[in-house]
């Protein structure tokens, strides 16, 4: 359902993004979303566990927060809308084939050095790969340039976790929103 812009900086500004759950369109948060198990309608699963699990190693956190039904979520809206990193770093749209590749990317990784992808690595093994891929030299990464993809999902992940009054507060920072949520209300 396309949106206005009143609306969507409503729902932005406090979080909530339409997801459908059981078939039911509701407007939830992205921590929410994953919490009632919402519908995915771009990532595959898989996709979804690999940039989750990743992101929880760049940022604890950022799985709990609904760091796949984020990504998932601003990925399915209009580029000029999306709140992702990428889009701000003029990579041109539609970004699904980044973030589907970095997925397979950290599998095909995870599989050659671990035989597992990279979700079923343990927290050694995945907090190592990632300290690897963050030098961006990896002779056997195979897809967006590995240093790249880091700051991107890393960057994604601090939005999600740390760009709302709850983030804000977990760092015992005064929360000041460039957008006032009352105004566009």
């Amino acid at each position: 359902m396309p949106l206005d812009r009143r609306t969507f900086l409503k729902g932005a500004t406090s979080g909530a993004v339409l997801f459908t759950v059981g078939g039911v369109p509701a407007w939830l948060t992205p921590r929410e979303a994953r919490a009632e198990g919402a519908d995915l309608r771009t990532l595959t699963p898989a996709q979804a566990r690999a940039l989750t699990a990743y992101g929880e190693v760049l940022l604890p956190g950022a799985d709990e927060a609904g760091l796949a039904h984020y990504l998932d979520a601003q990925l399915s809206v209009d580029p000029a809308e999306s709140l992702l990193m990428i889009r701000y770093l003029d990579v041109p749209a539609p970004w699904n084939g980044f973030y589907s590749g970095v997925a397979h990317a950290l599998d095909a990784l995870a599989q050659r050095r671990h035989d597992c992808p990279f979700a079923e690595l343990s927290a050694d093994a995945a907090h190592d790969l990632a300290g690897v891929i963050a030098g961006g030299e990896v002779a056997d990464w195979a897809g967006p340039p590995a240093g790249f993809a880091h700051f991107v999902l890393r960057a994604d992940a601090v939005d999600l976790v740390y760009g709302r009054p709850e983030g804000f507060d977990a760092l015992n920072v005064p929360y000041m929103a460039h957008i006032d949520p009352e105004a566009v209300a």
